[in-house]
């Protein structure tokens, strides 16, 4: 596990390159801000956070799999994941930023523009949170 990135993940990586061709401007990982989110847009308070399905467990999506051996230990990790996750998210609300969730697999094939227009009309909104929600199977 000693491995696994924290930052500038591929689907982090996506996501920053095609915010930036639309024109948008962000920090990185802000040691000031619960969670350091991985994008913050200051001017409109906006954190975004981008979820590995498999890390965070992406109810529903197909690339969020269980380990087979030592379920003992994976449950365990998996619960401390979501929970932290949840917990920087309360924070960062009640600091009154809006916090949007993108999750992997939201980028992944053709969705990428999709989720790219979802959040430019929820930059433009009141709404106080986002969730990229796309789940599809994978081909065979």
């Amino acid at each position: 596990m000693a491995g696994i990135r924290v930052a500038d993940t591929k689907p982090e990586l996506q996501l920053r390159r095609l915010l930036h061709a639309a024109g948008h401007r962000y920090r990185l990982h802000p040691h000031d801000l619960p969670g350091k989110p991985d994008l913050v847009f200051p001017r409109r308070r906006i954190a975004i956070f981008v979820h590995g399905c498999f890390w965070h467990r992406h109810e529903g999506c197909h690339w969020c799999s269980t380990p087979g051996s030592n379920s003992e230990f994976w449950g365990a990790k998996f619960a401390r994941n979501v929970e932290r996750d949840r917990d920087q998210v309360a924070a960062l609300s009640a600091m009154d930023w809006r916090v949007g969730i993108v999750w992997e697999c939201s980028l992944r094939g053709g969705g990428a523009r999709g989720t790219i227009n979802a959040l430019d009309k929820w930059f433009d909104s009141d709404e106080p949170s986002f969730e990229t929600g796309l789940v599809r199977e994978r081909k065979a």
